[in-house]
């Protein structure tokens, strides 16, 4: 499972081919997924992304890798087993961004009875085999460690095996991974049109601030999340009796209230769940909400009642009461659920459907091949392999193109730790021994900056101080210019937003000045690209 991507680390300023065997629309996890998983089989494949990579949906989950503890109760089986399949493997193809955690969770005798507990915690051990992640238990919350931020009430506790994932890298990595196997990546560049032309589909794709593009393919991926519906309507004009159910989770971050690794699971009232989660060192983040979205897809807020909610539940639990003036940092996002016609909007599947638009066509009646139409319905970040994998699949038979499945053993970009550590043996502690390594080669940088790019970019650190040679300035504390053009170079970012929000979470540990000492910095180095106010708001 080496590295496969030797030229990975070339500028990113692609050309934009005249045609392609696909064009993927949507730059979240499952477009991403997808593009790369069909550009390491060979084929010609462009991406195209109306706003930043994972600038939605995809950098607004709860960052778990899991398998859906609470689906059991809606016998998502399925799901669940697919979704506890992908753990261990994801882990271990970029340790860098994605690690185990253990969750614990304080039993309230009024909500699930322990048995009913008992027994989905046996399922979720067994339903897929686990190698190294610890399988659950019980605990003594009045003698854990974990116990002590919990109120006294609650003394026993669950506990059991999940992950953590930096979900707005993990789409980057995707679009890194695809670009070094041949792909083209398009970010603020809106696909216009899709017409049927012979056997294939006339594109009209236009970048932000730029002159239409003309791009024909033989086959397009329709993986816009919550405007998969619009693109059928709008653009490529195909009628489809399919609908998402558009779901809004909101999320809050406060400073940290308890100091071990542990995570939290609540029960609460209503039935549903809330997570509290160890968060970028100094926080916990705590959601998430359920609120259906009606009307045009787009930008949404977390609201006062979604605040408040977030932060009753979570002091149901702790000693210390979270109050909304404690709230740091916000942010929502829309899950583009597949409709299932569940009435509650928490009972929605979160499994996914892929699903080809088969409308004859004028080429087809004549005995010619039809274009291709895929579209992506639902699903979540923990699945985004298998969904990709399927898709690529399916793509590959109706293109008449032979090339096997490649992804399930395959190391993202940084991922690949073997120049450093030797071996990999389990991500967990494979990491511990690249920062002490990372450390030990370059003791003359601070500690903390090695950490943080160590789970940042994984194996391309040094990729990222030979390209520099120098840090050059300190824009903002621990944030210097060599990065800043990385990310510019490699990774698509085109804002200061982008890289204080999704390339990296330092916007939360930056005051207002020092974001802002980023954006106009920004704003000289790149005057050509999208601009940010003069402020940069730490809430999205």
């Amino acid at each position: 499972m080496s590295e496969p991507f030797p030229g990975a680390m070339q500028p990113l300023s692609p050309t934009v081919p005249a045609s392609c065997d696909v064009l993927v629309v949507g730059g979240g996890i499952n477009g991403a997924g997808i593009a790369r998983d069909l550009a390491g089989r060979g084929l010609a494949v462009v991406l195209c992304e109306q706003d930043d990579l994972a600038n939605h949906t995809s950098s607004s989950s709860t960052k778990l890798i899991h398998g859906g503890l609470r689906y059991l109760e809606y016998y998502e089986f399925g799901l669940v087993r697919k979704s506890l399949a992908e753990r261990e493997l994801l882990f271990r193809s970029a340790p860098h961004i994605m690690w185990p955690m253990r969750f614990v969770m304080p039993h309230d005798p009024s909500m699930r009875p322990v048995w009913m507990v008992r027994v989905g915690l046996f399922l979720y051990d067994h339903l897929a085999r686990r190698e190294w992640l610890l399988g659950s238990g019980t605990l003594d919350l009045r003698r854990h460690p974990v116990g002590a931020p919990i109120k006294p009430q609650y003394t026993r506790g669950f506990v059991y095996s999940d992950g953590w994932v930096d979900d707005a890298r993990l789409v980057v990595l995707n679009a890194v991974d695809a670009a070094a196997r041949g792909a083209t990546i398009l970010t603020r560049c809106r696909c216009e049109r899709a017409e049927r032309s012979g056997d294939g589909w006339r594109l009209t794709l236009q970048p932000a601030g730029g002159a239409p593009l003309e791009l024909r393919s033989r086959a397009v991926v329709n993986a816009a999340g919550q405007w998969t519906g619009e693109f059928l309507r709008d653009r490529a004009r195909v009628p489809s009796a399919r609908s998402l159910r558009l779901v809004k989770g909101s999320h809050i971050v406060v400073r940290k209230i308890f100091d071990h690794d542990h995570s939290y699971i609540f029960q609460n009232p209503d039935k549903r769940i809330i997570f509290a989660i160890p968060y970028e060192h100094d926080f916990t983040l705590i959601g998430t909400t359920d609120v259906e979205v009606s009307g045009a897809p787009g930008s949404v807020r977390i609201d006062a009642d979604e605040i408040s909610y977030l932060c009753s539940q979570a002091s149901r639990y702790f000693t210390r009461p979270v109050a909304p003036a404690d709230v740091v940092w916000s942010y929502s996002g829309v899950r583009p659920l597949l409709d299932d016609e569940s009435g509650d909007a928490s009972a929605v599947t979160r499994d996914y459907l892929l699903e080809f638009d088969d409308a004859p066509s004028a080429a087809a009646a004549g005995g010619a091949a039809a274009p291709i139409l895929l579209s992506v319905w639902g699903g979540k970040i923990t699945t985004f392999r298998k969904l990709a994998e399927e898709a690529a699949d399916l793509l590959m038979q109706r293109l008449g193109r032979r090339s096997p499945s490649w992804t399930e053993h395959a190391y993202f970009p940084g991922g690949d730790l073997s120049a450093f550590i030797g071996a990999a043996q389990r991500p967990d502690t494979d990491m511990r021994r690249f920062i002490a390594e990372l450390v030990r080669r370059h003791p003359a940088l601070p500690q903390t900056l090695l950490e943080r790019w160590a789970h940042c970019y994984g194996a391309r650190v040094d990729a990222l101080l030979a390209q520099a040679g120098a840090l050059g300035e300190e824009v903002a504390p621990g944030l210097h210019e060599a990065e800043l053009d990385f990310l510019y170079q490699h990774e698509w970012a085109r804002t200061a937003e982008d890289v204080l929000w999704r390339r990296t979470k330092l916007g939360l540990h930056l005051d207002a000045a020092a974001r802002q000492r980023v954006a106009a910095w920004w704003n000289q180095r790149h005057p050509e690209t999208p601009q940010l106010p003069a402020t940069v708001s730490p809430c999205s």
